[in-house]
């Protein structure tokens, strides 16, 4: 892998894993400002709070395997299927919530857009770096058999 696509895939994984543990982790600790911001009222709620609550913490974990790859070069691929898949799933839920539900807030659209344009660089970024890998990987098996 060249150290251009090194560094592209660093700074989407640094992008995408920021993002993620930075929204879990206001969700976690203050999900009234959070979700305040998408007109959104939980109040006392309580079960909504826990029901908030609950993916925000895998969201958390996700974002920190994604900057996982960013200082573990070794782990680019998997950070970066993870981050296709989070930000994908996210998107695309979105996006048939508001084929079925109608049209939300339009905050809740744009973070649609963000979600599926993270997720589709992601996973752009992450065949790139198997055909990378794939052709290092039969270079070698041509220069073995010569």
């Amino acid at each position: 892998m060249n150290s251009i696509s090194m560094y592209v895939n660093r700074g989407m994984l640094l992008a995408s894993g920021l993002l993620a543990t930075g929204i879990a982790a206001t969700i976690l600790a203050a999900p009234d400002l959070f979700y305040a911001g998408y007109a959104i009222d939980i109040g006392s709620d309580v079960s909504l709070a826990n029901e908030l609550k609950a993916p925000a913490g895998m969201l958390l974990v996700a974002g920190l395997l994604m900057l996982v790859g960013v200082v573990r070069p070794g782990y680019a691929g998997t950070s970066l299927a993870i981050g296709s898949v989070i930000y994908l799933s996210y998107g695309l839920s979105r996006l048939l919530s508001i084929a079925v539900d109608g049209i939300p807030h339009s905050s809740l659209v744009s973070a649609a857009m963000l979600e599926l344009g993270l997720g589709a660089a992601c996973l752009l970024s992450l065949a790139r770096l198997r055909m990378n890998a794939r052709r290092t990987f039969n270079a070698g098996n041509r220069e073995e058999a010569a």
